[in-house]
């Protein structure tokens, strides 16, 4: 017998693969950071042996899930501005909040926080666009998260980047500091391009080609936006920044809501991935994406949850039962975005976004190990005819059990066992007596 360091065994493991194969008692071995094998349980339990086995009866065992948008430490931020339009929202609150208050500190234990709340509802990977950026990934490695984090260049100061050469600086220190991180991926973030201008917009751009990185920026979040970069440049946003060289194959466009057919066509021919946001949108009222035709279109699609700030919770689960509705609704159709495919968007879906599918996103031999295990032995998920229309219209982010990432074993039967999660939410929430008690009407 082969001896591996993890097996999982007799679940049903939804492998998320070309073919889609789905094994009604599975079995996963794992050695290192990575699935040596994957199958049947019977025809490979007498092959491997291993003094760590997760008896998986009564679970779904699927990729973890991947979080393609978002700003982690905003969960300080959570509930202390809603019900706004997103101008307001930014400008009035947001933009004057994180002036105030956010800091090294504040975004370790916000980011902290986040994590603990991504993993017990199976996010295994996120893709983060903020500030102290070294804060995030440096408590990601920690905890044991899959990050892409990116530093974001924006014309004004902000928090730890009064100057885009600054921000610039900062980014080569994060590439060159986790160039050979198994868990950490540096990208570079620019705002938007209502925030950001031409030569911001390129900076970025030409940053992350040097050293082959993601390019995370909003794009065509809202009305608004569309028509103030129409009114100024007489192009659409999308087309405004293909003008500029911003939208190739290593683009993560966030939101991508007001996208013309021409918009559409653009970003299927360059390669763009588009991570979308359907709570944060509809609690804006930002708008629908046209999520349904970039599919038909081919566009690499993902799904995100933008910070807590504008959720306001980081759950996938929910955050892809809304988006397949929400699609289901806008155009009338109820086949539009079918369970399956929804699970593709939240897995594989966002690994291609992240250019990451052949690490990731899947269970496959040789792929990392980014695992989670899902309790479907539940009034709720009974009975189980289809895993894919469970795991999409049924299950919640508590059924999820165990996560597994890059090979090592992050939560145990629903416990964290990485870092004291209790001591993070104490502090946050001290934190927020702080917050709360110094911006009542004077943010």
């Amino acid at each position: 017998m082969v001896t591996v360091d993890l097996i999982i065994k007799n679940g049903i493991v939804v492998t998320v693969n070309k073919q889609s194969e789905v094994y009604n008692h599975g079995f996963v071995a794992i050695k290192g950071n990575k699935i040596i094998d994957i199958g049947n349980n019977a025809e490979l339990i007498d092959k491997y042996q291993s003094d760590n086995v997760i008896d998986a009866k009564g679970k779904i065992v699927m990729p973890g899930l991947i979080n393609t948008h978002n700003h982690l430490a905003m969960t300080v931020f959570r509930g202390l501005a809603d019900d706004l339009h997103l101008q307001d929202w930014l400008n009035k609150y947001i933009f004057p909040a994180e002036a105030k208050f956010i800091n090294a500190e504040v975004v370790k234990i916000g980011a902290e926080l986040a994590m603990i709340e991504m993993l017990h509802s199976g996010t295994t990977t996120f893709n983060d666009m903020y500030f102290y950026q070294d804060e995030v990934a440096a408590s990601a490695e920690k905890i044991g998260l899959r990050g892409f984090v990116s530093e974001s260049f924006i014309d004004f100061p902000v928090p730890n980047n009064p100057t885009p050469e600054r921000c610039e600086n900062y980014m080569r220190m994060l590439i060159e500091k986790y160039k050979y991180s198994d868990l950490i991926n540096i990208s570079v973030s620019v705002h938007s391009p209502y925030t950001c201008s031409p030569f911001i917009v390129q900076k970025g751009m030409k940053l992350a080609d040097e050293f082959n990185l993601n390019y995370h920026i909003h794009v065509a979040e809202t009305k608004w936006e569309f028509d103030k970069i129409l009114a100024e440049e007489k192009l659409t946003p999308v087309q405004y920044l293909d003008k500029l060289g911003a939208m190739k194959s290593n683009t993560i466009s966030a939101h991508s809501v007001w996208l013309t057919d021409e918009d559409i066509k653009i970003m299927a021919q360059n390669g763009v991935g588009v991570a979308h946001n359907p709570e944060c949108n509809m609690k804006l009222a930002s708008g629908v994406a046209p999520i349904p035709k970039l599919l038909d279109a081919g566009v690499k699609v993902g799904i995100g949850t933008d910070g807590t700030a504008s959720n306001n919770n980081l759950n996938l689960f929910e955050e892809l039962r809304t988006m397949t509705l929400l699609h289901k609704l806008s155009s009338n159709n109820p086949t539009v975005i079918p369970a399956k495919q929804a699970i593709e968007i939240a897995t594989i879906g966002g690994a291609k976004v992240l250019r990451k599918e052949k690490e990731i996103g899947s269970l496959e031999v040789g792929k990392k190990a980014d695992i989670i295990l899902i309790d479907v032995e539940r009034p709720y998920t009974t009975p189980l005819y289809d895993v894919y229309s469970i795991l999409t219209y049924s299950v919640n982010a508590n059924d999820v059990t165990d996560v597994i990432i890059n090979g090592k074993q992050i939560i145990k039967n629903h416990k964290l066992l990485t870092i004291n999660e209790y001591d993070v939410i104490n502090k946050v929430n001290e934190l927020s007596k702080h917050i709360f008690i110094n911006s009542q009407g004077n943010i």
